[in-house]
C-alpha cells in the first residue's frame, strides 16, 4: 500500500511537471519535443490509472462489494475441486483393484458402486459419518463399502486399525461386525487418557474384548495384528493418503469422486447417482 501511494504521488509529479525534464532541441517546439511530452504525460497517466486501481479496488472489495470476494473464492474451490476429482478418477479407474489392497469391504464386493473410507476410529467426526454410510448400505444393495483405516491418532488408533485389518484375515464379515462395534462403542475412557503409559496396553485389550464380540479368535487376530499383511495395508493407506492429499478424516471417494469431511446421507446417495 505504502508504494502504491509512493508511485502515485509520483506519477502526479510526472504529469505535472514533466516537461521541464525535456530539453527543448531549439527555440521552437520540434516534433520530437511534442512527442517527448506526450510520451511522458502518456506514463504518467497510465501509472496514476493503475495506482487508483490498485488502492480503489481492495476497498471496493472488502467495504462496497465484499460478496465479490466470496464469488471468487467459491469459483477457485470450485475449480481446484473439479481438478482434483478428475486426478481421482483417472487414477481409481485404473488402479481399483491396487487402492483395495487388503482393506475390510461391507457390503457384496462384486457390488456395482464403491465407496472409500479413509476413518479413523478415534474421531468423532468418522463415528458421525458411519452412521450415514450405515443408512445408505442398509437402504442400497449394489454398493461396496472399502475400509481404509487411516491411522492418524498414535496410540488411539493404532490398535483398532490393526485389528480390524487383521480381522479381514479371517473373516470379512466379522471384520466388518468389529468395524460396527468399534464406531458403536467407546474403546477408551477419559480415566483412560490420565494414565499414557498404560494407554496402549488398556486399548489393545479393549479392542480385544470387542473382537471377542464379533466371533474372532483373539489368539489369532493379536499375532495378525503385528503381522506383514497389516503392515502392508497400512503402508497402502499412508500412499493413498499422500497422493489425494487427505490430512484429515473422514474422507470418502464415492465412486472416485472425492468428499473430504463428514458428509451427510443425501449427499451419499446423490454421488451414487
Amino acid at each position: 500500500m505504502t508504494w502504491t501511494i509512493l508511485i502515485l504521488v509520483l506519477a502526479i509529479a510526472l504529469y505535472m511537471f514533466g516537461d521541464k525534464f525535456v530539453k527543448q532541441s531549439g527555440k521552437k517546439t520540434s516534433t520530437m519535443d511534442i512527442v517527448m511530452h506526450k510520451g511522458i504525460s502518456v506514463v504518467a497517466i497510465m501509472l496514476i490509472a493503475g495506482a487508483v486501481c490498485r488502492l480503489w479496488t481492495p476497498a471496493y472489495l472488502v467495504h462496497t462489494n465484499p460478496a465479490i470476494l466470496q464469488e471468487m473464492v467459491t469459483s477457485m474451490q470450485t475449480q481446484q475441486e473439479e481438478q482434483k476429482n478428475k486426478e481421482v478418477r483417472k487414477y481409481v479407474a485404473s488402479h481399483m483393484d491396487e487402492m483395495i489392497g487388503g482393506a475390510p469391504i461391507v457390503g457384496d464386493e462384486k457390488a456395482a458402486h464403491t465407496i472409500f473410507l479413509f476413518s479413523d476410529y478415534s474421531c468423532p467426526y468418522c463415528r458421525r459419518v458411519h452412521g450415514e454410510i450405515s443408512r445408505v448400505m442398509a437402504d442400497r444393495k449394489d454398493v461396496r463399502l472399502v475400509l481404509k483405516n487411516f491411522s492418524i491418532h498414535g496410540v488411539l488408533s493404532d490398535a483398532p486399525a490393526q485389528a480390524v485389518i487383521a480381522a479381514k484375515l479371517q473373516d470379512n464379515a466379522k471384520a466388518a461386525q468389529l468395524d460396527k462395534l468399534l464406531m458403536d462403542k467407546d474403546y477408551f475412557t477419559q480415566d483412560d487418557m490420565k494414565n499414557r503409559d498404560k494407554l496402549p496396553s488398556i486399548i489393545e485389550a479393549n479392542v480385544m474384548k470387542l473382537a471377542k464380540e464379533a466371533g474372532l479368535d483373539t489368539k489369532k487376530l493379536a499375532a495378525d495384528m503385528k503381522g506383514e499383511e497389516v503392515a502392508k495395508e497400512l503402508n497402502n493407506v499412508r500412499e493413498l493418503a499422500q497422493r489425494f492429499e487427505i490430512s484429515g478424516t473422514p474422507y470418502l471417494i464415492i465412486d472416485s469422486k472425492a468428499f473430504p469431511g463428514a458428509i451427510p446421507y443425501s449427499k451419499i446417495i446423490d454421488a451414487l447417482k
